[in-house]
C-alpha cells in the first residue's frame, strides 16, 4: 500500500499532470487550425472560375475544331476543373477512351492539392474534445490532490479547482467545433469542383466521340 501511494505521488508530480500545458497545446491547435481555414478559403476563391461560362467557351471551341485554341484559352486558368480538362484535351489526338483514362488518372491528384491539409482539420476536430477531457481529468486529479494536502476551506479548493479544469473541456470543444465545420464544408466545396470538372471533361468527351463517328456515318452516294 505504501509502496502504491508513493507511486502515485511521484506520478502526480510530474509535469504531465499539470493540467496547463493541455490548455496551450489546445491554443496551439486552435491558431493552426484558424490558419488553415484562412488559407483553405483564399485557396478556393484565387482559383475559382465560372464553370457555366468556360464550357460554353470550350464548346463553342471544340466544335470548330479549335483544339488549340482551346487548349490556350484553359490554360490561362489554374482550378481544379480547367486542369482536368486541359491534361485530357493535350491528348486529344489519341481518341476518346484514351482521353478518359488520363482525366480518371488526373481527377485524385487534382482532388488531393485541393483537400491538402483537410486532414489536419478533421483531426483536430475529431480529437479536440478528448484532448480537453484529458486536461479536465488532470485539472481534477490537481484539485483532489490539494484537498488531501490542506484540510482548510477544504470545499473551495476542490470547487475551484473543478471549475479551473473544466475549461479544459471547454476550450477542447471551441477547438473542435469550428474544425468540424470547415472541414465539412470544404469536403463539400472539392466535391463540387470535381463534379464540375467531370462536367467539362465530358464536354471533351462527347465532341472527341462526336468525331470519331463522323467519318463511318457517311453513307454512300445512290448509284455508286
Amino acid at each position: 500500500m505504501l509502496l502504491s501511494q508513493g507511486l502515485v505521488a511521484t506520478l502526480i508530480s510530474l509535469p504531465i499532470f499539470e493540467a496547463e500545458w493541455v490548455l496551450w497545446l489546445l491554443i496551439a491547435l486552435s491558431i493552426v487550425s484558424v490558419s488553415i481555414m484562412v488559407e483553405r478559403l483564399v485557396f478556393y476563391r484565387r482559383h475559382a472560375v465560372d464553370v457555366d461560362a468556360v464550357r460554353t467557351k470550350l464548346a463553342d471551341h471544340l466544335t470548330r475544331g479549335e483544339f488549340k485554341a482551346a487548349t490556350e484559352y484553359l490554360s490561362q486558368y489554374d482550378s481544379l476543373e480547367t486542369n482536368i480538362a486541359l491534361f485530357g484535351l493535350r491528348a486529344h489526338e489519341k481518341g476518346a477512351d484514351a482521353v478518359a483514362s488520363l482525366v480518371e488518372g488526373a481527377l485524385p491528384r487534382e482532388r488531393i492539392r485541393y483537400s491538402e491539409r483537410l486532414g489536419f482539420l478533421a483531426s483536430v476536430g475529431s480529437n479536440a474534445p478528448f484532448i480537453g477531457l484529458f486536461g479536465t481529468v488532470l485539472g481534477i486529479i490537481r484539485a483532489f490532490k490539494d484537498l488531501s494536502a490542506s484540510m482548510t476551506n477544504a470545499g473551495g479548493t476542490v470547487m475551484a479547482g473543478i471549475a479551473e479544469a473544466l475549461i479544459a473541456t471547454a476550450i477542447g470543444l471551441m477547438v473542435a467545433i469550428p474544425a468540424v465545420i470547415a472541414y465539412n464544408v470544404f469536403t463539400a466545396r472539392v466535391k463540387k469542383h470535381a463534379a464540375n470538372a467531370e462536367l467539362l471533361a465530358k464536354t471533351l468527351l462527347a465532341q472527341l466521340k462526336s468525331g470519331e463517328r463522323g467519318p463511318n456515318t457517311a453513307t454512300t452516294a445512290p448509284g455508286a
